[in-house]
């Protein structure tokens, strides 16, 4: 796959950086931790510049976005609670929490979404529960972006500053991986403690 996404890249140029980047928000198995380097890579033998594939990678990686936030909307609360009434006793699942789920997000949803957009395969996901939520698409769209362009340009500069070498950071984002996919681990137990806690606080009173 690595072989024909850099073809494709240096095929079709800004085009190709921003279709593939698409299609990686759309289709997270495809790595921005491939595709990005190379593109910063390409500027240090090619006509394509640091800012134009950060650019473009910024549009493709924006509309894979919305493309899950629209996937989002279509899953809606009400959606979930009809699933919650047929299956909710096995799954040990209430509207309630749904509910509550729902409000969390709408509390903390931006800055959520700000990281995880600096998270590999989270920062595609991300965007079905923003949808979900029905957070207000504008804002949606400002912190989607902004989380879009630190990652974008953090690994497109990082591929032009290596060259040839650009391959290397995959090693790196591997550790970087690991270690952000525990932080999120800890930080999902320390919700569900508290969540536990709280549900039998409610219970006891």
């Amino acid at each position: 796959m690595q072989n024909w996404i850099t073809n494709f890249m240096e095929q079709f140029g800004y085009v190709g950086i921003a279709l593939i980047i698409a299609l990686e928000n759309v289709f997270p198995p495809i790595p921005s931790e491939i595709v990005l380097p190379f593109g910063g890579f390409m500027t240090t033998n090619s006509s394509l510049t640091v800012i134009g594939v950060i650019i473009a990678a910024t549009i493709g990686s924006v509309a894979g976005a919305v493309i899950l936030y629209g996937v989002g909307l279509l899953i809606d609360v009400e959606r979930l609670e009809k699933i919650v009434d047929r299956w909710g006793h096995i799954l040990r699942v209430k509207k309630e929490d749904i509910h509550r789920a729902d409000k969390w997000f709408d509390k903390y949803g931006y800055w959520t979404v700000l990281f995880c957009r600096m998270v590999p395969l989270v920062r595609s996901l991300i965007s079905i529960p923003a949808g979900m939520s029905n957070m207000k698409f504008g804002l949606f769209l400002l912190f989607t972006t902004i989380g879009t362009v630190i990652w974008n340009s953090i690994l497109v500069i990082i591929g032009a500053s290596l060259g040839e070498n650009w391959h290397r950071i995959t090693e790196f984002m591997d550790v970087y991986s690991n270690i952000a996919y525990a932080i999120i681990a800890v930080v999902g137990i320390g919700f569900i403690v508290w969540y536990v806690r709280r549900h039998k606080k409610a219970q006891a009173k």
